[in-house]
């Protein structure tokens, strides 16, 4: 898989990801809710930022990683 995201953006994916986590499991709301509102996108995140790949970014041919652009 081509990396398509840069290192602040990976930095920022992980950060907030552990924010939504961290949501997952303080937010005053049903069980259901939370993993839908805040476990789910934080699963996402912190895969697109350990992988380095975000599928958005593919479909819409975007990227911010510098070593990107080198490959095309």
């Amino acid at each position: 898989m081509i990396r398509n995201v840069g290192n602040l953006d990976r930095f920022a994916r992980a950060t907030t990801a552990a924010a939504l986590a961290a949501c997952s499991f303080l937010a005053p709301f049903p069980l259901e809710t939370r993993m839908l509102a805040f476990a789910v996108p934080a699963v996402y995140l912190l895969f697109t930022a350990l992988k380095g790949s975000c599928l958005g970014y593919r479909m819409m041919g975007s990227s911010t990683c510098p070593a990107s652009a080198s490959r095309q």
